[in-house]
């Protein structure tokens, strides 16, 4: 695979499963970024600002920095700045993202009298509860844009499979009869900007995810060519059911070195 100049990863189940990291991801991450490779890590976590995941990282060996992370806060970030400048927002999400989200105005979680331009929906945990979700419905009801990170249904971790906010955001759009606007994985302008920061075109990289839909088929719809983990949430009922086919499938990304083939230390 000589013709690729840049490599796209997904973190959750592809590198690490509840943030540690799975057999061989270290070093072969090592051996793609010895070979010259540029690299982004895609990532469609809400739980953690860009910072945090680095640090994380890197700890546990992985060669990176927060310069080399792009998260799903971030890219919405951006697209509230194009597309709804100065709305007042409100944020439905388990963990601290708001370094991430700078720029865009957050309203108080105790300003229940405030309506929303916006609800941002981010990833699920405990804080997906009736009242919020309910109190969503009810901005949303009102006019508030619906804009959700991402659609994921379930993560891998150590604990097995977990829901996440792709399960309520199903519910919370059919309730409320509208469509959310997706800003991370799988939409098309999440691939964009991490292939414009790397100064790569999407002919020319490579995605690698655990999610069939929304980190493979979905890069190779916006030119990428997708590559498919068996780790993280890879079920081969959901390949099976999938609606297209990888370029490439693999069993793990400790794999991707032997596939990218011989001489990768020469790029």
């Amino acid at each position: 695979m000589a013709s690729v100049r840049a490599v796209l990863i997904d973190i959750d189940g592809v590198l690490t499963v509840s943030w540690r990291p799975l057999p061989g991801t270290v070093e072969a991450l090592r051996e793609i970024r010895s070979a010259g490779l540029p690299v982004a890590l895609v990532t469609n976590t809400t739980s953690r600002t860009r910072a945090s995941i680095a640090g994380t990282l890197a700890e546990a060996g992985f060669p990176v920095s927060a310069d080399d992370i792009l998260t799903a806060p971030a890219v919405t970030a951006a697209y509230l700045a194009e597309h709804c400048p100065g709305a007042r927002c409100a944020l439905l999400n388990s963990g601290d993202i708001r370094e991430d989200l700078g720029g865009v105005e957050m309203l108080d979680e105790a300003d229940t009298d405030t309506v929303p331009d916006v609800v941002i929906v981010g990833g699920a945990g405990p804080e997906f509860g009736y009242a919020a979700l309910n109190r969503a419905f009810g901005h949303v009801q009102r006019g508030a844009r619906l804009v959700a990170m991402h659609r994921n249904l379930y993560w891998r971790t150590e604990g097995g499979l977990q829901l996440d906010a792709g399960a309520f955001l199903a519910g919370l759009e059919k309730a409320a009869r509208v469509e959310a606007e997706v800003t991370g994985k799988p939409s098309a302008a999440f691939f964009t900007s991490a292939l414009a920061g790397l100064g790569a075109g999407a002919d020319e990289a490579l995605m690698i995810g655990d999610d069939i839909e929304s980190d493979v088929l979905a890069a190779q719809r916006a030119g990428l060519t997708g590559v498919l983990v068996k780790t993280g949430k890879y079920l081969p009922e959901t390949h099976r059911a999938a609606s297209g086919e990888p370029d490439h499938v693999i069993d793990s990304f400790a794999d991707l070195p032997a596939l990218l083939g011989a001489p990768l230390e020469e790029r």
